[in-house]
């Protein structure tokens, strides 16, 4: 215990208490005597350590702390872990702008090597200005730069009072990680779940990497339809509308609806292509828009996915045109046989989409194979959630894991495991079954990257050096991790990569997701710690941000169908809303418009920042505007208030005695705070923190404008040894349970004004348990008088301390009898020498006269 100060304040407390629940271990996970049964475990979101945290990070967090500490004092052992996710392109960004680098793999290791600058504004700077290294050089960077950030996260989460386990970290690219991404990997592989395939790639030709459906964003943007005249062979033009003629020379034909009578007659028949004068055929296909366009367009490998259903399901020949790079390709297809064809593809060779499509335009029109002028269009373009050009679709080799995509029974499956978890609120589980029922394709899970777990498979090499993709060599998962672009594969010695009968290894990594899809594993110790990780697995509580439902919850609940025999991963999920600006929209760092909360916390203390955070319930959007915190400054009124009530009640002794709450108005008071203990215990139960919030601070602000003011002339000793004893006893027990009943979101205040009176933190105390008293409604009946005669006084323009020389209360017979029994309290507050209780229809008081008024 220690002193009550002089003058409470909230300034300092984050530094007072959170080393001391560091060096306590307060939070730390007990494993001894803990069972299933005992165990509330989280599988809590690593946040992306490249730049900053922003609000919506502290919102989001801010419910699944709060839910932790309630469920410690609830007498769980919280198993409560943090991790970061350190790999992947948004990490790669930044160490390039950081640093002033970019990656070539080709380039030898420097071993003294350093940096052209550091502490570079983090915005995107052209990969001609910067210095291209080694593989190994940048990677040894983003460690180097994630391990900083980490520190300034960490400093930030420690400041807002989360109360994670800090000995239970993971970062998902330390070799403990890589180890159990590769092992789940390669369980996928010997199951038949993850495979290998040449195939069509959205493709972000800035990252030079493939992008996952997940991944996928739409964008508004301009475009313009150009109508174009395909030829017939008795000599009819079929006219067709694109967006993009710079992919004509990749058209293998023409589709249009099965039931279009405009174009029945043309099914089965061919036509040759403008400009390039191509034979392609006319195919019907029930995705083809009878009223877009002229209803009859033209199927491109690839514009976009729509083409690449088409040429799938209708065995279409492959004229890709587009490079890796994002330029057209300088070869033409084979199927371009006239001299004109090829020399109007030498005009768009080598150049950026962008110019061929105007070289396209020029083209055509100069042919009169364009009907017309464009006409302006907006429409959505399909972006990389991080990128900042329109994908392409590219023919590449690429690592698969199934995800249902193809499989109507894995679907299935997938949808029956969303069904196990409870979900708060339950209307976000509809996202998750409409990403499951929408999902066109398997999970692409390679990547053309650098900083990443390394896909750890080699290729046999045959005689002539040439890549046997369909036999990939495997290492034991006793040598995991590995990286297959500098060790040799099993078998074989580092003198036989590349060579003729030797191996070539396994370059790309693993999409970021496919190593945050195993939070669980990594964070229990999946394999490593069996012990663990059955007391952990499957988790109390899977929390995050509804955005990343399709991403990380979805990628998540696969892995571990796949790999735990359908068991889900989670009971619960509980997921947050988003944080909008004052004009409603999203926060994001893309628009703009984010908040970096480190000078919120100390402009106003953490308290009040998790206070605005708590007072949103999960799956709600909460508008914020940094100009005018309004929710902020109340959550700081009421930290400041919690301090200055906790020293108001303890400043009174305890009396010595065989002494009770006895007084009706006390006895009332604290059977009002059961009810309200019920209640907020039954709201976390329910993951609906906010209500548990609001109902305790609603009783909060009653207990001190009016009970306060009502016991405190008895407790200083203006009564009867027993009056004083019971307002005592009621205003320390009331107080305790409050502290106890507001501690998850207001750590701080609460721990400090505990460490008054008790011995140990509040934060391992008991959550108080409703005794089911039942309240008669003295304290409501005692206050609303109470603002009666307040009321009276201000519109009399008196001071509230001025004396009444008589007064009237008339309140219906039930309520007249409470309020008789809180007489002597509701006088002394009142400062009432004569108070008189009649019969009436409604509480009202009234004959009031006041002392100066009568002088």
């Amino acid at each position: 215990m220690s002193a009550i100060p002089e003058k409470p304040a909230l300034e300092g407390l984050e530094q007072k208490w959170g080393p001391r629940w560091e060096s306590d271990g307060t939070f730390r996970f007990d494993r001894a005597n803990a069972t299933r049964e005992n165990i509330f475990s989280i599988d809590t979101p690593p946040p992306t350590a490249s730049g900053s945290l922003h609000i919506g990070h502290v919102f989001s967090y801010t419910h699944t702390d709060v839910i932790a500490r309630f469920q410690r004092m609830r007498g769980n052992k919280v198993f409560y872990p943090i991790g970061w996710d350190d790999n992947g392109l948004p990490t790669e960004r930044r160490v390039q702008n950081y640093y002033g680098v970019r990656c070539d793999p080709t380039l030898p290791y420097d071993a003294g090597f350093v940096p052209p600058f550091e502490g570079g504004d983090n915005k995107s700077s052209k990969a001609a200005d910067q210095l291209p290294i080694s593989r190994r050089n940048f990677v040894e960077l983003c460690e180097k730069l994630t391990v900083e950030d980490e520190k300034q996260f960490e400093d930030l989460w420690r400041k807002l009072g989360l109360s994670v386990d800090w000995t239970q970290t993971y970062r998902t690219i330390a070799p403990e990680s890589q180890a159990v991404a590769q092992r789940a990997f390669l369980r996928n592989l010997a199951r038949g779940e993850a495979y290998q395939a040449d195939a069509p790639t959205l493709w972000d030709v800035t990252f030079r990497t493939a992008v996952a459906q997940a991944e996928l964003e739409d964008k508004e943007q301009p475009g313009a339809y150009h109508r174009l005249a395909f030829h017939a062979p008795d000599g009819t033009d079929i006219h067709i509308e694109t967006t993009r003629p710079e992919l004509l020379a990749a058209c293998v034909a023409l589709v249009a609806h099965p039931d279009d009578e405009r174009y029945q007659k043309l099914f089965g028949t061919t036509v040759r292509t403008p400009l390039f004068d191509v034979e392609v055929p006319v195919v019907a296909h029930h995705l083809a828009q009878k009223d877009k366009g002229s209803g009859i367009a033209m199927i491109c490998t690839f514009g976009d996915l729509t083409d690449v259903i088409w040429w799938r399901e209708l065995s279409l020949p492959n004229r890709a045109i587009i490079g890796f790079d994002g330029r057209i390709i300088s070869e033409a297809p084979a199927a371009i046989e006239s001299e004109a064809g090829k020399a109007a593809y030498a005009e768009i060779a080598g150049k950026t989409v962008f110019s061929a499509k105007k070289t396209m335009v020029d083209l055509l029109q100069a042919s009169g194979e364009m009907i017309g002028d464009a006409k302006p269009i907006m429409h959505p373009v399909k972006f990389f959630e991080k990128g900042d050009k329109p994908l392409e679709i590219v023919s590449t080799r690429q690592w698969y894991i199934t995800n249902g995509g193809k499989s109507e029974e894995l679907r299935d499956r997938l949808v029956a495991l969303g069904s196990e978890i409870d979900w708060h609120p339950d209307f976000m589980r509809v996202r998750y079954d409409n990403w499951v029922n929408g999902l066109n394709g398997d999970w692409l899970i390679s990547r053309q990257r650098f900083f990443g777990v390394p896909i750890p498979v080699w290729y046999p090499l045959d005689g002539d050096g040439n890549p046997v993709f369909d036999s990939p060599i495997v290492p034991s998962e006793a040598q995991l991790p590995v990286d297959p672009s500098s060790d040799a594969a099993p078998g074989f010695d580092e003198s036989q990569r590349n060579q003729p009968g030797g191996f070539v290894g396994e370059l790309d990594v693993m999409d970021t997701w496919a190593t945050s899809s195993l939070t669980p594993q990594l964070a229990g110790g999946w394999e490593s710690d069996p012990e663990l990780f059955d007391l952990v697995f499957p988790y109390s509580l899977r929390p995050q941000g509804q955005d990343i439902i399709r991403t990380w919850l979805f990628s998540t609940a696969l892995r571990s169908l796949l790999e735990h025999d359908g068991v889900a991963p989670w009971k619960h999920a509980a997921i947050s809303g988003f944080i909008v600006d004052p004009d409603r929209k999203k926060m994001s760092k893309s628009k703009g418009n984010v908040v970096t909360p480190a000078g919120m916390l100390d402009d106003h203390g953490s308290d009040a920042v998790r206070y605005w955070a708590a007072s949103s319930r999960l799956g709600t959007d909460a508008a914020f505007d940094p100009q005018n915190p309004k929710q902020i400054k109340i959550g700081r009124r009421l930290a400041i208030k919690v301090l200055n009530a906790a020293k108001f009640a303890y400043s009174y002794e305890l009396p010595s005695g065989d002494f009770a709450v006895s007084a009706p108005l006390d006895v009332d008071m604290l059977a009002e705070l059961d009810a309200v203990v019920a209640t907020a215990t039954k709201a976390f139960d329910e993951f609906d923190h906010a209500r548990a919030l609001e109902t305790t601070e609603q009783f909060f602000w009653t207990f001190c404008d009016d009970y306060l003011e009502l016991v405190k002339e008895r407790a200083y000793g203006a009564s009867t040894p027993a009056g004083q004893a019971s307002a005592v006893l009621a205003l320390r027990e009331a107080i305790d349970v409050m502290l106890r009943l507001l501690a998850p979101f207001l750590p701080f205040a609460t721990e400090e004004v505990w460490s008054w009176t008790h011995d140990g933190s509040i934060h391992t105390a008991a959550w108080p348990v409703a005794a089911g008293s039942q309240a008669r409604g003295v304290l409501p009946a005692v206050s609303a008088a109470l603002i009666g005669i307040r009321r009276a006084k201000t519109d009399a323009k008196a001071s509230q301390k001025t004396p009444v020389v008589s007064a009237v209360i008339s309140a219906p017979a039930d309520t007249l009898a409470l309020l008789e029994q809180a007489a002597d309290d509701l006088k002394a507050v009142g400062r009432i020498e004569s108070l008189e209780f009649v019969v009436g229809d409604e509480l009202a008081v009234t004959d009031i006269v006041l002392a100066e008024v009568e002088a």
